[in-house]
């Protein structure tokens, strides 16, 4: 999933008809300051961080005066929240209001919803699971029939909607407003905490939007740089992993780097290069490397059948990071896709870094786990081809699919045998 900024889910909000503040974006001190004077004091300043808890955090301020906005943002711009960088603000009019309220539309996942649910509640600004806690008589969850549109729902919503509210009118088209926006964004989260009741018109305070990363295909206008659901901006090379997903649906090759966070500890066991096939299996096998005391470089993942073209690339940006290690494959599952691919992608990629530099790579560990579809077939690449390169080369196949605290047990071995040949002859320690 990828997050909105909230200056960009409130424009999309106004096109729908949803009031929002009187606002500006600003980028710079300078246009802070001239879009400022725009505006009717006092105003809030809210750092466009993709992070929650910003009020708390520091992140959202209020100026009274011209002068208090410019201290302010020289505070903000720059600042760092929960280590993202504020690089744009969103200047607002501080609104007088009668009441909040809470709204959010998701997609449960629950077993007993399985479907779009409307979550509205008349106390706003808050958190709502301290509320559901505390007061779950003051919480309206209405589940959507996705097939049906929400005005042939409308009764029944009302009805509900009328337990916690008096006057239900306004709220009920803003909420019908809101899901058509939550529709046509393909969004997974929509939220607005608080809605202010402010001189009868229902305002949208702040906006929070998550798209499902399936969908940004279908909505180049949102300009997304990586679409991942991160805290954090995006390294380099996640960014030229996303070109290789980009335009290619062939199969997946996720990509997150963990190297410039995850840092390893001076008497951690290993810096490794993680790829798996599969979500739930490769998830599995990371945790049994992490269990032996290995930290992970990279989260990485090439099932659905990729082309080995496809997987050679995400094979170069995994293997382009600093100070790894060794490199594990721990495809812990018995995969329907063609697993020669793999085959002849690991073939290539690992005779290219030996071309580059044949003594840097003697005993790295390489480390690959591959059955289902052709595993006999890819095995024999494999044997034959890493038989003439110098690595550390070992291969498991079905064998060992339900079997990752072995292969990670035998991955602690080599890199301590690694690590003992490169001080030995380069004082190096990485690929």
């Amino acid at each position: 999933m990828v997050k909105l900024f909230e200056y960009q889910g409130k424009e999309i909000l106004k096109r729908e008809g949803i009031k929002v503040p009187d606002g500006r974006v600003v980028s710079d001190l300078d246009e802070l300051m001239k879009r400022a004077k725009e505006l009717n004091f006092p105003i809030v300043l809210k750092a466009q961080v993709l992070t929650t808890g910003r009020l708390k955090a520091g992140a959202i301020k209020f100026a009274q005066t011209l002068e208090e906005a410019e201290e302010t943002g020289k505070e903000l711009f720059g600042k760092e929240i929960k280590g993202l960088k504020v690089e744009k603000i969103l200047l607002e009019e501080k609104l007088d209001y009668e009441r909040e309220y809470y709204l959010s539309i998701i997609v449960s996942d629950s077993y007993k919803v399985k479907a779009p649910e409307i979550i509205f509640s008349p106390v706003g600004g808050v958190d709502i699971e301290g509320i559901a806690e505390k007061s779950p008589e003051k919480i309206v969850r209405f589940k959507v029939d996705y097939l049906i549109p929400f005005e042939v729902l409308e009764t029944e919503f009302r009805k509900m909607l009328t337990k916690v509210v008096r006057d239900s009118d306004k709220i009920v088209e803003f909420v019908k407003k809101a899901y058509k926006v939550f529709v046509d964004c393909d969004a997974r989260v929509l939220e607005i905490n608080p809605i202010f009741l402010s001189k009868g018109d229902l305002i949208a305070g702040d906006c929070k939007i998550t798209i499902d990363d399936s969908s940004v295909f279908r909505h180049p206008e949102f300009e997304f740089e990586v679409p991942r659901d991160m805290d954090r901006p995006s390294t380099e090379l996640e960014k030229i992993a996303w070109k290789i997903e980009e335009n290619d649906y062939r199969g997946t090759a996720y990509f997150i780097q963990l190297n410039e966070f995850n840092k390893l500890p001076s008497k951690g066991k290993g810096y490794i290069a993680f790829h798996g096939i599969g979500g739930g299996a490769s998830m599995l096998a990371a945790d049994a490397l992490i269990k032996k005391g290995l930290v992970l470089a990279n989260y990485a993942d090439s099932s659905g059948n990729p082309p080995a073209s496809k997987i050679y690339r995400l094979l170069k940006v995994i293997l382009a990071q600093e100070g790894i290690e060794g490199y594990v494959m721990m495809g812990s599952v018995f995969a329907s896709q063609e697993q020669w691919h793999h085959a002849h992608a690991l073939v290539k990629a690992f005779k290219e870094i030996e071309k580059e530099n044949p003594e840097r790579v003697k005993d790295f560990p390489v480390v690959v786990l591959l059955a289902g579809n052709k595993e006999k077939e890819s095995h024999e690449i494999l044997r034959k081809e890493f038989g003439k390169m110098g690595y550390a080369f070992e291969l498991y196949g079905r064998d060992h699919i339900y079997k990752p605290e072995l292969i990670a047990e035998r991955v602690v071995e080599l890199v301590e045998r690694y690590r003992v040949y490169k001080i030995q002859d380069t004082g190096e320690s990485e690929l």
